[in-house]
């Protein structure tokens, strides 16, 4: 049975397939797509530890998404063809009347996959606490220093174990002036394109932090030696 979800409008569409293009350029494996209560969240991996002894954060994006007639469901979904589905969809909108755009949009959503480590981990909806806000210049700094920083550090050819060792001691870096929040988090805000002139606010339940925008939210969760007591 071919399951189908319905975005509120095809700028919906377009925004959801801009946030995935952004998120491909980083790890175009898989997505997480959680309906409920007329919302899409859209989860996906920016950073996650490949091992048992990889201390890499687990850094997700995710965005949010008006939905009509669509049930509930939860699944992980390969990016690569819920992209292509979604080119499909706004082709076939593209044909359409002037104007339709304004109205909902069905699209299929691709079968499941099962080997995603990542997630299994699910962030939580609720319980947040206030910890404060922080800008898009600090992360932007934070950002460029890690990207320049890996690229120093791993030559052509070096293998993908020390490559993943190197990213995940500069990823997994706390940001000067912000308490628990690793550099990988300001990767995935400036990757994602969740940056702009409003503040960020920075909220914190159990091990999870999030960098919330209007134009999306960063979830890290912190390693266990890192939680407060």
């Amino acid at each position: 049975m071919v399951e189908h979800f319905t975005l509120a409008d095809g700028l919906s569409l377009g925004d959801l397939h801009t946030y995935l293009q952004r998120a491909g350029r980083v790890d175009d494996g898989s997505v997480r797509l959680i309906a409920g209560n007329g919302i899409l969240a859209v989860y996906t991996a920016i950073l996650y530890p490949r091992g048992i002894l990889d201390e890499t954060p687990t850094v997700l994006g995710l965005r949010t998404f008006a939905l009509t007639d669509t049930e509930d469901f939860d699944s992980v979904v390969p990016m690569r063809s819920l992209v292509d589905r979604i080119v499909r969809a706004r082709a076939e909108l593209a044909e359409r009347p002037e104007g339709s755009e304004a109205g909902p949009v069905r699209m299929s959503r691709p079968h499941e996959v099962s080997t995603v480590t990542w997630a299994g981990i699910s962030p939580p909806r609720g319980g947040w606490r206030a910890l404060g806000q922080t800008d898009a210049l600090t992360l932007e700094t934070a950002a460029r220093a890690g990207i320049e920083e890996v690229a120093e550090a791993i030559p052509a050819g070096t293998g993908e174990q020390l490559v993943q060792r190197v990213r995940s001691e500069v990823w997994g870096r706390e940001i000067a002036g912000l308490e628990y929040v690793p550099a990988g988090a300001a990767f995935a805000a400036v990757s994602l394109g969740f940056l702009g002139d409003d503040p960020i606010g920075v909220f914190e339940t159990g091990p999870w932090t999030r960098l919330s925008s209007r134009r999306g939210h960063v979830l890290v969760r912190r390693r266990a030696w890192s939680l407060k007591a």
